[in-house]
Order: C-alpha cells, then structure tokens, then sequence
C-alpha cells in the first residue's frame, strides 16, 4: 500500500490527522493525494485512507464514491466532466455532451485508445452564468459549442 504514497507524505498526513479532534475531515485531502500519486484511487488506497486517518475503511469509501472528481477506477490522463445541471441542459449540455462522444469516439464513463481522455457527467459545476459548461482537469470551459470545444481539445491533447 505504500507505494500509493512515500513515507514522508504518510507520516505527514498521520501526524495531521493525530492533532485533529475529527481524523475524517481529512478524507478528501488523503484520497486527492493518493489519487494525484496513483491517478486514480484504487481499493489499497481506500484501506491506506483508512490507516492514516484511524477510522473504518468504509468510511473512507463513502466519502470516495460520493464525490465524482475521486475516480475509484482508472481514467484518462485527462477527465472530462460535462455538467448536466438544469442551467447547462436549458443550454444545450445535451448536445455538447453527444459531440464530445462522437468526437472522442467514446460513451460516458469511457476513456479514448489513446487513454487520453475520460468522459463523465457531472452534476453542477457552479458555472451557471456560462452554460453550457465543462471542466478539464481543474479548469472551467463555459460557453461551448462544437468549434470551442474542437479548440479546447485542441489544446488539451498538446
């Protein structure tokens, strides 16, 4: 399981966890650090979680299969999450969410041959003012069309 992390940030994220009166406001923070290390959170990383923090593994998995920015499979280099919030779907995030399909050649939840990108859904990505919306990797695309996001990929695949 270590190997999910060095000892350094191990023992870093014990001694953290030790000063806290509730270890398991650091779920996310833990899972983030395997997840950026591993690139994605495999079960060894839930049971790591669980051992640096002191509390149950099923807590730990709870909190990583809520949020959909912790990927408990492998993904892409690069995750695409295209927001279906009523604001983008009023929008159009329907169509944009088809042509990112046909574009990349994959269904939601799929990843490219290339293991360049993975496509998933995501329920609101709080850019509402620039629907319809999508998020590669920490960064907001607002305003899409086909010619934007040939663009953005464009970009993102160099």
């Amino acid at each position: 399981m270590s190997q999910l992390l060095n000892i350094e940030t191990i023992d870093d994220f014990k001694a953290k966890a030790a000063a806290l009166p509730h270890p398991r406001e650091m779920v996310v923070d833990v899972l983030r650090a395997i997840q950026n290390s591993h690139g994605w959170v495999p079960d060894d990383g839930v049971e790591l979680a669980a051992e640096i923090l002191g509390i149950p593994p099923i807590e730990v998995e709870e909190v990583a299969t809520f949020y959909d920015k912790i990927y408990r499979s492998p993904v892409g280099q690069k995750v695409i999450h295209v927001c279906d919030s009523i604001c983008c779907w009023v929008r159009g995030s329907e169509e944009i969410y088809l042509y990112l399909q046909q574009k990349l050649g994959i269904a939601p939840g799929e990843t490219t041959a290339d293991g360049a990108f993975t496509l998933l859904p995501t329920c609101c990505l709080g850019a509402c003012d620039q629907a319809p919306a999508m998020m590669i990797g920490f960064t907001t695309f607002g305003n899409l069309t086909p010619q934007r996001i040939d663009e953005i990929l464009e970009q993102e695949r160099l």
